[in-house]
């Protein structure tokens, strides 16, 4: 069977939160992130190009590195605005009938008990739509203005995360059995009470009791998101994840990647094809090529370079104003974001200089770029997936949400003419149209399903 690719759309609650100072140029309407349309009509572009779900990435800190102040991000909008994440989903699923969502909700600040609750409204009002990009903060910002003293430190927010997840797995999985509802008017019993049960979680981060609020959604735990670079956080996705998203330059460096991720998968007990891995790709879409790079450079220009360099500067936790911008990127060990220090500082191909990071980082997060014309794109999604056996990508943008319209416009029927990616959604859930037809719920070897003695509570 030919291989089938899957697509995600990667955004943000801000104005232009991937693409520094693209909220500049005449096609962007990232400024409009602050309305309900904008929200509708990018979740209908999606859903025409047969998206797997919408990925929304998040914040919750300023990006105050860079010269030890936020002034450059509220200068030029590098997520700054940044709104919740969680808000326009409603209104994107009831215009909506297949697309997923995907929020990006920090469980080094949440609380269990509360996330689980809102994810699983969530996940009932979209009919089985909702996941998760569960991501541990990096930020020193989001630490002090939550009340703390700091940030944590890398390995205790693994930790943290590890204990939240088996909190939410017991709300979500363990808490109400599948017949708990019975809707009984004759009886006065909308729940059997016995089938409604304490969770009694007592670790080193929380103690939850239960039960939990909600009873159980169409997907019961919602699809789950991660993007672990670290070795700690690779461990942590190939444990936890059903979906990476990933960023790299080089075909070769996302082999390395997809290859450690699976072996790690299956060392975890769990099947490498468990794991969708979802690299991050920026479209750049001309009719002819010459058209396609004259794009590029106009989009280049539109790039801010100081709201780039405290983008960057957050993201690795380096105060790069420090920096001459003829100087190379150095190889250090980050509490920040290691994988977008490791895309400069490991990258096999060259040694990256602040000046041409800083312009590589401005357009996608730095993410790849694939330049050319429908044909020529296709091309390379085609064989990157195929060579470095990934199962789909996340499509990043410039100008929003015009690069997804140009995208399922032009790059989408090429795919689908290739027999290399759906013409039709195959499920109803989210889980489904990722995995199969079926397959609403996580697979019973995964740790959500075998939380030993809550099974026969």
């Amino acid at each position: 069977m030919t291989k089938q690719i899957h697509l995600n759309g990667f955004i943000q609650n801000s104005p232009s939160p991937h693409s520094m100072g693209l909220w500049k140029h005449e096609k962007d309407q990232g400024v409009n992130h602050n309305h309900l349309s904008y929200w509708t009509e990018t979740a209908k572009i999606l859903e025409r190009g047969k998206f797997d779900a919408m990925f929304i990435a998040d914040v919750l800190g300023t990006y105050s590195v860079y010269g030890n102040s936020h002034e450059a991000a509220a200068q030029h909008a590098v997520q700054l605005p940044a709104h919740d994440p969680l808000s326009p989903i409603s209104a994107m699923a009831a215009v909506t009938e297949h697309l997923g969502f995907a929020p990006t909700i920090s469980a080094t600040y949440a609380q269990p008990y509360a996330l689980a609750r809102q994810l699983s409204t969530l996940d009932h009002l979209t009919e089985g739509r909702v996941a998760w990009n569960v991501v541990t903060s990096y930020l020193e910002s989001e630490a002090v203005n939550l009340g703390l003293s700091g940030r944590l430190p890398k390995e205790l927010r693994y930790d943290r995360a590890d204990e939240f997840l088996e909190v939410v797995y017991k709300l979500w999985e363990h808490s109400w059995k599948d017949d708990a509802v019975v809707y009984d008017r004759e009886t006065d019993t909308f729940a059997h009470p016995e089938k409604v049960r304490l969770i009694k979680h007592e670790g080193e981060f929380f103690n939850v009791p239960g039960p939990h609020l909600v009873e159980p959604s169409p997907q019961r735990t919602p699809v789950l998101f991660q993007a672990g670079a670290s070795p700690k956080g690779r461990n942590f996705a190939a444990k936890h994840a059903e979906a990476v998203f990933t960023k790299n330059h080089s075909l070769d460096a996302l082999k390395a990647y997809v290859a450690d991720i699976r072996k790690r998968t299956q060392e975890q007990g769990r099947y490498p094809e468990d794991v969708l891995i979802f690299p991050m790709i920026l479209p750049i879409i001309g009719s002819t090529e010459e058209e396609a790079y004259t794009k590029y450079e106009d989009l280049t220009n539109h790039v801010s370079y100081e709201g780039t360099a405290s983008l960057l500067s957050g993201h690795t936790g380096i105060d790069f104003s420090q920096y001459d911008p003829d100087q190379y990127i150095e190889n250090i060990e980050t509490e920040a974001v290691q994988g977008n220090l490791d895309m400069y500082t490991k990258d096999p191909n060259k040694k990256w200089t602040l000046r041409e990071a800083i312009k590589n980082h401005g357009l996608g997060n730095g993410t790849v770029k694939f330049i050319g014309t429908p044909e020529q794109i296709a091309d390379r999604i085609e064989e990157w997936a195929i060579e470095s056996d990934v199962d789909g990508f996340n499509i990043a943008q410039t100008y929003s949400p015009e690069t997804f319209r140009e995208f399922v416009d032009f790059v989408v029927p090429e795919l689908q003419k290739r027999g290399i990616y759906r013409t039709e959604y195959e499920g109803k859930t989210l889980r489904e149209n990722m995995f199969g037809k079926g397959r609403t719920h996580l697979p019973r070897n995964h740790p959500a399903r075998n939380l030993g003695s809550l099974q026969s509570n």
